[in-house]
């Protein structure tokens, strides 16, 4: 910044408060000193002086209103009636319909910025899940085939077996299966103890 751009901006920076009387004492004399010999100066002390007086005028002329009475609780009582309207099953139904059609609407504008930012993604997760519910159905399928040829061939067993030993081992299957979770239990209790 050369020395005569550093002296208007600062001088230009007095002006605003030479215009307020702001300026007092050796700064005020200086800055009228300066106005005499700086034209960019004396120009913007013009326009500021314009400005001011193009305001005075502009709010001088301007005739004051009144609000009407109550001005206020009248608007609050237009406004609540306004929105009353929304409160109904048609209103909101229609608003419903209304933003469903400008998402419509915004999809149909993104164009293919909507494939690659909504469409794809939606694929892929229906992807992951008809995957999963593929394997979700063939575990079933499969348990399900494992346990009706289990039952077939314990009660062929069972029911075949000479003089009731089929019933003894059945029952002696459904204890150890009921003593199970205690045995498990105990083995994990003296686990921690040990």
């Amino acid at each position: 910044m050369t020395e005569t751009n550093h002296e208007m901006a600062c001088q230009l920076e007095d002006v605003a408060a030479y215009v307020d009387g702001e300026l007092t004492g050796a700064a005020l004399e200086d800055f009228e000193a300066h106005l005499r010999s700086c034209g960019a100066c004396t120009d913007e002390l013009r326009t500021q002086r314009q400005l001011l007086c193009t305001l005075d005028v502009a709010f001088n002329d301007s005739r004051s209103f009144e609000l009407p009475h109550e001005f206020s609780r009248v608007v609050t009582a237009r406004a609540e009636s306004d929105l009353s309207g929304v409160r109904r099953k048609r209103e909101r139904r229609l608003a419903l319909k209304l933003c469903a059609a400008l998402a419509l609407t915004s999809f149909a504008l993104m164009g293919a910025a909507a494939k690659g930012l909504v469409i794809d993604p939606l694929r892929s997760v229906f992807r992951v899940a008809n995957i999963l519910l593929d394997f979700a159905g063939q575990a079933a399928l499969d348990l399900a085939e494992t346990v009706t040829v289990f039952i077939r061939v314990f009660t062929r067993a069972i029911f075949s077996a000479p003089h009731g030993i089929g019933v003894v081992f059945l029952m002696a299957l459904l204890l150890s299966t009921l003593l199970l979770p205690f045995v498990i239990a105990r083995y994990h209790r003296a686990q921690i103890v040990e």
